[in-house]
């Protein structure tokens, strides 16, 4: 009889747990788990579920029936684009703003970026695709800003991604343009900054905001509403500036 009552309290709570799929900038999987863990202390009964990419990857999916939820981007233009062919539910909003850096494992002289990334030592230079990632924009903009983008265009490797791009710059290249969220997780505290990373200045590249919507293909628009509301809180603001956002 025990053991019956526990298999229905079991099945009880398997039935009033939900999933929401959420598809996600690849930069904002590290500060991810802290976002989830916040979450869940105010909702333990949903579980969150992320298919991380690219954002132009992402949005191709969605507009193919990818069957998500919600939708956080590296930038405003992909969930405008999904709200103006009626794939949200409401026009996207800023969760944060993302901030460019420029990273190497090994030591260098990060004093002056446009002689280190023109150094004869810089052989491969990594970033994201520009036409699908905007951090990847961002850097691109950031280099024609300096004037090297024709100058460098033979150092460059493009990952699909920031997080494949964060792959090259560790395995494949000397420096890599990646998200400053990135340097946060625990893999990568080993870096200094000044010695093995700086951040990009702002005024090269237009500001990253990232926009958020609910996709009006989500089952489980409630509970979307909840994780929507909260990406937009104090309480998620202060972790997203834990990992170097813009708020």
């Amino acid at each position: 009889m025990y053991k019956k009552i526990l298999t229905l309290l079991l099945l009880s709570g398997l039935l009033q747990a939900s999933t929401l799929t959420i598809a996600l900038a690849a930069n904002v999987s590290y500060a991810m788990p802290s976002l989830e863990d916040a979450f869940n202390k105010h909702y333990p009964d949903i579980h969150i579920k992320t298919i991380i990419s690219g954002s132009g990857k992402l949005t191709a999916q969605i507009k193919r029936g990818a069957p998500y939820d919600l939708f956080l981007s590296a930038n405003m233009r992909y969930p405008e684009a999904l709200y103006k062919e009626h794939l949200a539910l409401q026009k996207p909003k800023v969760y944060a703003q993302g901030a460019l850096a420029l990273l190497s494992q090994k030591p260098r002289n990060f004093s002056n970026i446009s002689t280190l990334l023109e150094s004869s030592k810089i052989r491969k230079i990594a970033m994201a695709n520009p036409k699908t990632a905007p951090y990847g924009k961002a850097a691109l903009e950031a280099l024609t800003h300096l004037h090297l983008y024709t100058k460098l265009k033979h150092k460059l490797i493009f990952g699909e991604s920031i997080a494949q791009t964060v792959t090259y710059t560790m395995t494949a290249a000397d420096l890599g343009f990646i998200a400053k969220s990135a340097l946060f997780s625990p893999h990568m505290k080993r870096f200094q900054e000044g010695k093995n990373f700086t951040e990009v200045p702002k005024n090269l590249y237009n500001p990253i905001k990232q926009g958020i919507v609910i996709l009006s293909r989500s089952h489980n628009i409630t509970d979307a509403q909840k994780f929507y509301n909260f990406m937009l809180s104090d309480e998620a603001k202060t972790i997203l500036q834990h990992y170097g956002y813009n708020i």
